[in-house]
C-alpha cells in the first residue's frame, strides 16, 4: 500500500496515478510492495528528521528509511518540496519532473541503489531518468 502525507503545501491531484507508477517501478525491479509512506515536507521538518535519526546538520531533498523484508518493499520516505523546487530551478528542469526524479530516487534506494559512489551516483541517475519515463505509460 503506497500512502501520501502533507506536511506542506504540496497536494498531489491525482494520487492513484502515482500509487501505480511507483507499484511500476517497484515491479521493473523484480520487487514486491510492503508498505510506503510518502512525507512531503518542507526544509525545516525535513532537517530536524535529518538531526534526529541521522546527526547530519544539513538541508536535503529525500531521506528514506528501509523497513524492507527480501524483495517486498516498505519504508518512509520523506521529501522537502522546497529542495525538490530549489533543484528544479538549479537543473533547469520542472517541478513535476523534478519531483518523479525525487519520489523514485527512494524507490531506488529501496531496492539497492546506492548513491555513494561516482559510479553508484551514474546508475541512480540512469535508473532516475528510466523510471521516470514510465510515468507517462499507463499500465
Amino acid at each position: 500500500m503506497i500512502d501520501f502525507h502533507f506536511k506542506s503545501d504540496l497536494i498531489l491531484e491525482d494520487k492513484e496515478k502515482y500509487s501505480d507508477w511507483i507499484t511500476r517501478v517497484i515491479q521493473s525491479e523484480h520487487y514486491s510492495l510492503g508498505d510506503i509512506d510518502y512525507i512531503f515536507c518542507d526544509d525545516d521538518y525535513l532537517l530536524e528528521i535529518n538531526r534526529e535519526y541521522l546527526q547530519h546538520n544539513t538541508l536535503t531533498d529525500i531521506i528514506t528509511f528501509d523497513y524492507s523484508e527480501g524483495k517486498c518493499i516498505s519504508g518512509d520516505i520523506f521529501i522537502s518540496t522546497e529542495r525538490v523546487a530549489d533543484n528544479a530551478g538549479l537543473y533547469g528542469v520542472d517541478f513535476n519532473v523534478e519531483l518523479l526524479r525525487v519520489m523514485c530516487h527512494g524507490i531506488l534506494h529501496l531496492v539497492g541503489y546506492g548513491d555513494k559512489s561516482e559510479n553508484g551516483k551514474l546508475q541512480m541517475r540512469l535508473k532516475e531518468e528510466e523510471k521516470i519515463k514510465m510515468f507517462h505509460v499507463e499500465p
